[in-house]
């Protein structure tokens, strides 16, 4: 049976069904075949409906909302202003600012692909303009992205809390360090790059200017820290931090900078309820596919078969890393996410992975996905900004792909840099 629906699921990737209709009728299919004793018309809305039946869930479209805010009322404006200002007169100064934008980015919305295009649409063209080639310029963008799901806030750290059982707030606490690695690897990559093709160097600013830049960024800077500091002093859950982010992205856009109006938001709904249906859909399909591989006791085979090809823990750990990577660059992340998340997890913890540190290892895993070709979603953005071919930014990334590996690599077989935060905060 699981052979017929392996078939049915990856014959449909190919001909180019959209995700969440895939999991959707490989799940169906495998209903069917498990014969008339499961009423294929009742369980399928069941395990539909149980898949979307959590509450945590309910962050994704407001943290999606506030992201769509903050970049519309200008807010981004002044984090990139201000990365700038901190990335100083050094060698690839722009470069370095892109990523440490990402940084800052990453704690308003945590979606790479948004970063990739509010980021991209401001530094791509001025990267350009000062003498920085157009691929390398994606490639930074497209690369530092990543950042965004692993700092937190993360929607794709909400769906693995929500569907493993983990403290989400954990997670986010064990977020902060592996992005702040990953960005340190980048714009280690980014220096000996700059260095190698003399790219010029970066914004000269005096004291006052520091402070003046410091100032305007402020009241975005304000945001992750009332999001984060609430969640983890237990003052409000991470939805109720969602919510809170909108209403403070409502607050500063039309009260304090006055950049919004009200005929913005109808468009910034519309858009949110797109994003938030898609991810919905793959959540709601996936919940019927990981119901008929949990029957037929699918996950407990592929664990047995793992444990039975070697017993040695950091071996397995890297036969789940390489999987993971690979399934990442032709499937949804989102999708590998609730597929291979009931199957690895209990592998993980089987062999003494904390969850929270597997929670950030899978996460970090299957975002570096968005940067790899064929199906790479921040490519696509990156090379429309750019106007260049997927071709030349494949080629350009690469070195930042080598670098997010070689993070994730230290992350996975290093816990303490995922932990240390989370055992501070008692999680």
């Amino acid at each position: 049976m699981f052979v017929s629906v392996a078939i049915i699921f990856f014959a449909l990737l190919v001909l180019g069904v959209p995700i969440g209709f895939t999991l959707g009728l490989a799940g169906l299919s495998g209903l069917y075949l498990m014969g008339s004793g499961v009423g294929l018309f009742s369980m399928a809305p069941l395990q539909y409906f149980s898949g979307l039946n959590m509450f945590t869930l309910m962050a994704m479209p407001f943290f999606i909302l506030a992201g769509e805010l903050m970049n519309k009322g200008g807010i981004t404006t002044r984090l990139v202003h201000f990365a700038k200002i901190l990335a100083g007169n050094v060698r690839g100064g722009l470069a370095h600012s892109n990523i440490i934008a990402s940084v800052f980015f990453a704690g308003m919305t945590g979606a790479a692909v948004s970063d990739t295009a509010a980021i991209g649409t401001m530094l791509i063209p001025a990267m350009v303009e000062d003498g920085y080639d157009a691929d390398f310029s994606a490639a930074v963008t497209a690369a530092s992205s990543i950042i965004g799901p692993t700092i937190p806030p993360s929607n794709m750290m909400v769906i693995y809390g929500s569907l493993m059982n983990v403290s989400i707030a954990g997670l986010f606490a064990a977020g902060f360090l592996p992005g702040l690695v990953l960005a340190g690897l980048l714009m280690l990559m980014t220096t000996f790059i700059s260095f190698r093709r003399g790219y010029p160097k970066g914004l000269k600013t005096t004291f006052k200017e520091k402070l003046l830049g410091f100032r305007n960024a402020i009241i975005p800077l304000l945001m992750p820290v009332i999001i984060l500091g609430g969640i983890l002093t237990g003052i409000f859950t991470p939805t109720e931090a969602a919510a809170v982010a909108v209403l403070y992205a409502l607050v500063i856009g039309f009260f304090v900078l006055k950049t919004l109006s009200l005929k913005d938001l109808a468009p910034m709904l519309i858009k949110t309820a797109r994003i938030t249906g898609v991810v919905f859909l793959i959540i709601g399909a996936a919940g019927i596919l990981s119901w008929v591989l949990a029957i037929n006791q699918v996950p407990q085979a592929i664990a047995a078969f793992l444990l039975e090809t070697t017993g040695n823990p950091k071996l397995i750990l890297l036969l789940i890393l390489i999987l993971m990577l690979i399934v990442g660059m032709f499937m949804d992340i989102a999708a590998a996410l609730i597929i291979l998340g009931p199957i690895l997890h209990p592998i993980a913890v089987g062999i003494g992975m904390d969850p929270i540190h597997f929670g950030i290892v899978m996460v970090l895993s299957l975002n570096i996905a968005l940067m790899t070709p064929p199906v790479g979603a921040c490519l696509f953005v990156a090379c429309s900004i750019s106007k260049i071919s997927l071709a030349q930014l494949s080629k350009a990334i690469w070195p930042y792909i080598i670098m997010e590996v070689a993070a994730l690599f230290i992350i996975a077989y290093i816990p303490e840099i995922s932990l240390l935060l989370p055992r501070l905060l008692g999680f």
